[in-house]
């Protein structure tokens, strides 16, 4: 059996969009079919609320890191699909992070206590 959260989020946001639209179509075609007493496989349902609770974590994981700019797609990286390393991780944690924090320069506190008024 395929993992099915790793094939979710090496999906491009409008794939995934499209998947979520699928499922909730197919989740609304089983309640009709509950309701009528034409369903032959009750556990279906089940899967279809757990496959849209996937789509719905993978793309708000997605949106939580673009908000902290952490999120490139694997796809513009050419990275294929799979599990990252740790070092991977740290890397991208590295890079992350980016530019040190500039000093303040001793200059300037020198001059403001020259400046009593």
């Amino acid at each position: 059996m395929a993992n099915i959260t790793a094939d979710l989020k090496i999906m491009d946001p409008e794939e995934l969009e499209l998947r979520l639209a699928e499922s909730r179509s197919e989740l609304l075609n089983l309640r009709f079919q509950v309701a009528t007493g034409q369903l032959d496989n009750s556990a279906r349902l089940g899967q279809v609320r757990r496959d849209i609770a996937r789509i719905l974590t993978v793309m708000r994981e997605r949106e939580i890191e673009e908000a902290e700019g952490l999120f490139v797609p694997l796809a513009t990286l050419g990275v294929k699909a799979g599990r990252r390393g740790k070092k991977a991780d740290a890397d991208a944690t590295d890079e992350a992070a980016g530019e040190e924090p500039e000093d303040v320069s001793p200059e300037l506190d020198e001059e403001t206590e020259g400046t009593d008024g």
